[in-house]
């Protein structure tokens, strides 16, 4: 690994884990698109790349400091944890056997779409 790759690779966790902290986003909508355009990964490769990131318990800390403020639904996270197991199984087990370049293009399409309901709903 050179130092540009990673010089790469410390910023993404850098901005994924800030961005996570106060905006709640990181994987999808951070880690993702930096991977593919600053360190040249596939879609595939930046998808699994981010599922491995989150494997571990990243997020605990900042998950700590909404918790102390009353502002984590501990029953609601266990239900979400555990059908994301289910539903990222499914999910990966189908995104394998996407063309990268239609998955990128569904990927896009998603964050386009999120990002339209987020300005413009209500």
């Amino acid at each position: 690994m050179n130092t540009s790759v990673l010089i790469s690779l410390i910023l993404i966790g850098l901005l994924a884990g800030f961005f996570s902290g106060t905006l709640g986003i990181g994987g999808s909508v951070v880690m993702i698109p930096l991977m593919i355009i600053w360190v040249n990964f596939s879609q595939h490769q930046a998808q699994g790349t981010s599922l491995a990131v989150l494997a571990v318990p990243v997020t605990l800390l900042a998950a700590y400091n909404y918790y102390q403020e009353g502002y984590v639904n501990w029953k609601y996270a266990i239900i979400i944890a555990v059908t994301f197991i289910i539903g990222g199984y499914l999910g990966s087990k189908l995104a394998v056997t996407i063309n990268q370049a239609l998955l990128k293009k569904i990927f896009g399409g998603v964050l386009l779409l999120v990002a339209i309901k987020m300005i413009f709903g209500k």
